[in-house]
């Protein structure tokens, strides 16, 4: 068969193939193994140019791969197996259709040629896999594979993927949640079943309706904690071209952790910290959101529980314009994002969802899910995918590896309830260390440059007594009447302070670092602070004001100090 005969055979191709007619299966939905020849990623990719489509042709030259056609069979029967190919010199031919193995040996020849493999019987329904290879010992090769041709009874209504698009349907989680509930924090967990985390996967824990927040396989040297937010408006690919009133903005982020834009699906603020998570490790994810409506913005952060440290580490904080709103449109998903292996199953089990009500504060457990999949599954190009509930009271989800589904488009699941409330301590942090030693390093430089004066240091609060008071110490234990202005070391912004009146609190209820330094002043005084964000408010998202790990400077003037009622 000439070449333009069959690229008008692969256009008028449809999903599902009925009767005795032949089913043509370009190479261009076939996969190529081994994928890993040692190459970095950007060449394993380029390699696998030869069959996204440009030419319509596997240029099959090293006798190590392999190339693999996926079929699902609808009524069992005989199989006929043809072959379209070119090639320089004969070349000895393996075929296996399922576990039937046939052998040929191709003719040279200049132009693409059809040649008959032979027939299988199909006994059962279901997936096939046909496997081109060569054998081991083959000196020389050079053989252009356009792609196989399939008829016989088995081909009724037989289905594959017939574009270019290789890979697996992406797998969705929807979690309902009434629309009363004011969702400020989301928490869910995942866990990577051994043998199930090939390249090119990213499994999302916590997605809603700005962004989304999970652990990427990049390669095979590199995994990712991944969290990003969307910009407002309907840019779709170009973040050049989004206006500054459009634009997400970086707030703060953990140590270590790399900021960039991202687009091509939506615009926005990406995060990622490189970690090398594991198969069969639980990993913990919470998103908060403070939503402004005045403003009309929500600072989303997202937080990445470390198991070898038993610590919460800040990923990344972003305000987000254009919102204003509690956090809503809750999800899960597992996607393949690179088509060069997605003939491989992906598998991730997600547990314990819980959010917290922001009008009461209380905590209320997920227990129903909905599943649904991509444009790949809707249009019916893949069809190999599923959900469920596991005996451990998770979800789970897969998809890929060419099995029969296990879930329908919009089914719902309920697992039990599992009274597992998360604890969340934002006073452990897993950059605690190298923070404390930045914010040194920030409030030294100021010193240096006399943006600040000190009179010492109490329990890492730097001080400045600014006028001496009359009356007693002030005591961790008691209540006090101050005025105050709160500024951020970085800029010198005010983020706080008192009016006309003074304000009355008890001084235990404050942050740590108001406990440690406003006794070393004496009623009718005025005590300057300089508090690190270990004992401030840390890696807490507090305001846009105040952002994540923000050295804080307070100038406070002790009016009263009542003791504690014994």
């Amino acid at each position: 068969m000439k070449k333009n005969i069959f690229i008008v055979a692969f256009l008028i191709l449809s999903v599902s193939v009925f009767a005795q007619r032949d089913s043509v299966v370009p190479v261009t939905t076939a996969y190529i193994t081994p994928l890993h020849t040692g190459l970095q990623l950007q060449d394993e990719e380029e390699e696998d140019e030869f069959v996204k489509g440009n030419p319509d042709y596997y240029k099959w030259y090293q006798a190590k791969k392999q190339i693999h056609f996926f079929v699902k069979v609808r009524k069992a029967g005989e199989l006929r197996v043809q072959l379209q190919f070119k090639n320089k010199w004969a070349l000895p031919i393996r075929v296996s259709v399922g576990a039937t193995l046939l052998k040929a040996v191709l003719p040279a020849t200049s132009k693409f040629t059809t040649i008959k493999l032979g027939k299988v019987l199909i006994a059962d329904t279901g997936f096939v896999q046909i496997t081109l290879s060569v054998p081991k010992n083959t000196a020389r090769m050079q053989a252009s594979i356009a792609g196989i041709l399939l008829g016989g009874t088995a081909v009724e209504q037989m289905h594959y993927n017939h574009k270019p698009r290789r890979n697996a349907a992406s797998v969705h989680l929807k979690y309902p949640v009434a629309d009363s509930v004011k969702t400020v924090s989301f928490y869910n967990e995942i866990t990577v079943p051994a043998g199930f985390d090939p390249v090119h996967t990213y499994y999302m824990a916590c997605g809603f309706a700005r962004g989304y927040f999970g652990i990427q396989v990049n390669s095979e040297k590199e995994r990712r904690v991944i969290f990003s937010v969307w910009d407002a408006g309907n840019e779709a690919v170009d973040r050049n071209k989004v206006g500054i009133e459009n634009r997400v903005v970086l707030l703060a982020k953990g140590d270590s952790v790399i900021t960039n834009d991202f687009g091509n699906e939506g615009t926005g603020g990406h995060s990622h910290f490189v970690y090398p998570w594991k198969t069969q490790t639980t990993y913990k994810f919470l998103v908060t959101a403070l939503a402004d409506s005045a403003s009309q913005t929500t600072i989303y952060s997202g937080y990445f529980y470390i198991p070898e440290k038993q610590r919460w580490k800040l990923i990344a904080s972003f305000s987000a314009p254009k919102d204003g709103k509690p956090m809503r449109g809750l999800y899960s998903f597992s996607e393949n994002f690179v088509g060069i292996n997605g003939q491989i199953e992906r598998k991730a089990l997600f547990g314990n969802q819980w959010i917290q009500n922001g009008s009461n504060g209380q905590w209320q457990e997920l227990t129903e899910a909905r599943f649904s999949y991509d444009v790949t599954g809707k249009m019916g190009d893949r069809i190999d995918y599923g959900a469920g509930v596991t005996n451990n009271g998770a979800f789970e989800l897969w998809h890929g590896g060419f099995k029969n589904a296990t879930a329908n488009y919009g089914q719902s699941f309920t697992r039990p309830a599992l009274l597992n409330k998360p604890i969340i301590d934002f006073t452990k942090d897993a950059d605690s260390l190298s923070l404390a030693q930045k914010d040194i390093a920030q409030i030294n430089a100021a010193i240096t440059a006399r943006a600040i004066d000190t009179t010492g240091i109490v329990g890492g609060v730097y001080y400045k007594i600014v006028k001496e008071g009359s009356g007693d110490y002030v005591h961790v234990t008691d209540t006090v009447t101050v005025f105050y202005k709160g500024t951020l070391l970085k800029d010198g912004s005010i983020f706080d302070q008192t009016k006309d009146k003074p304000a009355r609190f008890p001084l235990q209820r404050l942050i740590k670092g108001w406990q440690i330094g406003v006794p070393k002043c004496k009623v009718g005084g005025t005590i300057k602070i300089i508090i690190p964000a270990g004992i401030a408010y840390g890696m807490r998202t507090r305001s846009k004001a105040i952002p994540p790990n923000s050295v804080l400077v307070f100038e406070i003037e002790v009016v009263k100090a009542e003791p504690a009622k014994s």
